[in-house]
């Protein structure tokens, strides 16, 4: 299998000296799509920003890999550089910068000098990618989600996806807030990024996003780390029976945790 391979071992974050992350282990390759499910406060969202950076959360112990490299020793331009991607659960507004000026300078960031993508090339693409996600063209010329609405945000996010075409992609919660019409939408456009040189990291709390986007492997988060993994027959179980059956199995007790971790 070719592809980008992106690879956590024994990953310890803390926040303010509350450990979080406990001991992830995960392997992210080309062509695979993983679902990472889990209660409130187990620290789903804290592996996404460990991964990409964010200076609130302290790597103490363990290693992310990217092809090989230390992701750690990169600043957050350096990870996105790369190839890593991150679409937040809550993305930014930034005031000032259009959607598309925001787009065409991420795209040629990760180019080459001399090498910057065409205005003519860069405006066919885009407005193919805004057409394919049934986004008004008017977005294009907004600033970047300044009034957006929730569901126009989440567009927004799969849009740079496309455009920006990354290697390992990590989507945190896309599927929140969607009404099912903005859900198959958003679904579309990710799977239609499958393909053998793009690997995605999709963090959940429902089985109802995983009905449009089948992962090859589902995992369990539960106290800070990976308690269990399967395939798309573990997540409809989850849907069905809870979690409750997993601490039974495992003998895990319930710890009272950040609820936005």
């Amino acid at each position: 299998m070719s592809g980008s391979v992106l690879e956590i071992k024994n990953l310890h974050v803390s926040i303010e000296d509350k450990e979080i992350l406990k001991g992830v282990n995960l392997t992210i390759k080309g062509g695979e799509f993983h679902a990472i499910m889990g209660p409130n406060g187990t620290g789903k969202s804290t592996l996404a920003s460990a991964i990409m950076g964010h200076p609130k959360y302290e790597v103490t112990e363990g290693s992310i890999l990217l092809d090989g490299e230390d992701v750690l020793e990169m600043e957050v331009d350096e990870r996105a550089r790369a190839g890593l991607f991150l679409a937040m659960q809550y993305p930014s507004e930034i005031s000032g910068v259009t959607t598309s000026d925001f787009l065409r300078s991420a795209i040629n960031a990760r180019r080459e000098e001399g090498d910057e993508v065409s205005l003519m090339k860069f405006i066919k693409q885009l407005d193919k990618d805004l057409d394919f996600l049934e986004i008004d063209q008017s977005m294009a010329t907004r600033y970047l989600n300044e009034g957006f609405s929730g569901g126009e945000k989440k567009r927004n996010e799969i849009l740079q996806l496309m455009q920006l075409k990354p290697a390992i992609a990590i989507l945190d919660e896309i599927d929140s807030g969607l009404d099912i019409d903005a859900l198959k939408v958003v679904s579309n456009g990710i799977n239609k990024m499958r393909n053998d040189n793009f690997g995605c990291l999709i963090i959940t709390h429902y089985q109802r996003l995983l009905n449009y986007i089948t992962p090859d492997f589902v995992h369990v988060m539960m106290q800070g780390r990976v308690v269990k993994s399967g395939g798309p027959e573990l997540a409809k179980r989850l849907e069905a029976e809870g979690y409750e059956w997993i601490k039974e199995e495992l003998g895990i007790e319930d710890e009272t945790v950040e609820q936005n971790a």
